[in-house]
């Protein structure tokens, strides 16, 4: 091994070199329970513990591949990750490996596990709902829009290069691999077409193999719920993207629009407003957007790093309790310190060790907030949120693991 050339992370490079690169990828431990979160590639792919005798230590993924494909998406994901797109964060790469007898071995990309990940096909081999089946379809479809803002060129965009997290009652989608990638300044008509016409065959062979091999609902037709991404990207790019014609007597025209694309969870950083001829109405279009609207809103609020949809139920959780327990005029750093410890905390914390890491923070105070509305329902009055948080903790999250491991906070 005297060859091996590790290219990373500092804090990384010391953990990586103790692994056995002198042996096939193929040939390395990994524990059922990782197995059992790998997702399908068409290349040799390990989930890997830095620390095999130690269950908590950090985990990587691995890919075998040739070295100028290792090193292309290790820079295109480190682009990625510069510009806080949805992807996994790259670690390393890897090249001069020699086995034992000095044969050479493929050179290998090391990516970070994404806590509270998984594939579509653990997700789908499970019971889910038709609704679960759309709420995927909607993540990978913001998902691609979120790439083409940004002039990616994904040029393979299908399930199983996304992995998936919980996010409220819907999905995040993160990108896992860019091998096929490119970067361009902006996107053409023709190039983001293109992109549309790879991922819908993606999709619907992926879904058709998955109903061939008997675990996907008979409720879902695998060409229609293609076409579900394929309707849910346009949407998403005409409102983002195109003009929209307001009427001018309606003074806060403007600011719903302005809504409707923070609702989304884009921030819009430009924007273009102008009279449309003599017909008194008001041409908006938006110029340059940002995702991530709630959740970076809620980072500089309180330093929380959630999903989207977490992001916004946490902020409406505040918004209430601040207007509820304060003077309107009470600045924020006095509301946060107490709203996190009165309310968020107050749930998180209650959660015994031997059931923690098995749901994200946010995700979790997000289910107990659901659970208290459903007893309120249930019983007929408010239980209160010890109440909601004790019963969550008894009867939802022993049968809860949204990762498939347990994840060290």
């Amino acid at each position: 091994m005297s060859g091996l050339r590790i290219k990373g992370l500092g804090e990384e490079i010391a953990t990586l070199a103790n692994l056995p690169w002198d042996q096939p990828l193929e040939n390395w431990p990994e524990d059922e329970v990782l197995t059992s979160m790998r997702g399908i590639s068409r290349h040799v792919v390990r989930l890997i513990r830095s620390d095999q005798k130690r269950s908590n230590s950090e985990i990587f993924a691995v890919k075998e591949t040739v070295s100028e494909f290792a090193n292309r998406e290790y820079t295109l994901l480190r682009d990625l990750n510069q510009r806080t797109a949805p992807v996994v964060e790259p670690v390393a790469v890897i090249e001069g490996r020699l086995d034992k007898d000095g044969n050479e071995l493929p050179s290998a990309l090391v990516t970070k596990y994404l806590p509270y990940s998984l594939p579509y096909r653990v997700i789908l081999s499970s019971a889910v709902t038709p609704t679960e089946i759309l709420n995927m379809a909607n993540a990978l479809a913001l998902l691609l829009v979120r790439m083409h803002l940004i002039g990616f060129w994904w040029g393979d965009c299908s399930l199983s290069n996304t992995l998936f997290r919980r996010d409220a009652n819907d999905f995040a989608a993160y990108l896992v691999d860019a091998e096929t990638g490119e970067f361009h300044k902006s996107l053409s008509d023709g190039q983001r077409e293109h992109d549309l016409e790879l991922t819908h065959f993606n999709v619907a062979a992926e879904l058709e193999d998955l109903a061939i091999a008997g675990v996907l609902s008979q409720e879902i037709d695998p060409v229609r719920a293609s076409d579900g991404v394929i309707r849910r990207y346009r949407r998403l790019w005409k409102m983002l993207k195109e003009p929209q014609i307001l009427d001018a007597s309606d003074r806060q025209a403007v600011e719903r629009a302005m809504r409707s694309l923070q609702d989304l969870g884009f921030a819009v950083e430009e924007v273009e407003v102008t009279t449309a001829g003599d017909k008194g109405s008001i041409r908006f279009q938006p110029k340059l957007v940002a995702a991530r609207y709630h959740a970076n809103r809620l980072y500089e609020l309180m330093g929380l790093q959630t999903e989207e949809l977490q992001a916004k139920r946490l902020l409406a959780s505040y918004d209430r309790y601040k207007a509820r327990e304060f003077a309107p005029n009470t600045s924020n750093s006095v509301v946060v310190k107490q709203w996190l410890s009165d309310v968020f905390r107050r749930v998180v914390n209650q959660v015994p060790e031997n059931l923690k890491g098995r749901v994200e923070p946010a995700q979790l105070f997000h289910e107990v907030l659901e659970n208290r509305w459903y007893l309120g329902e249930k019983l007929g009055r408010d239980v209160g949120l010890d109440f909601a948080t004790a019963d969550y903790i008894e009867k939802v999250l022993p049968y809860r693991m949204d990762s498939g491991v347990v994840i060290n906070r």
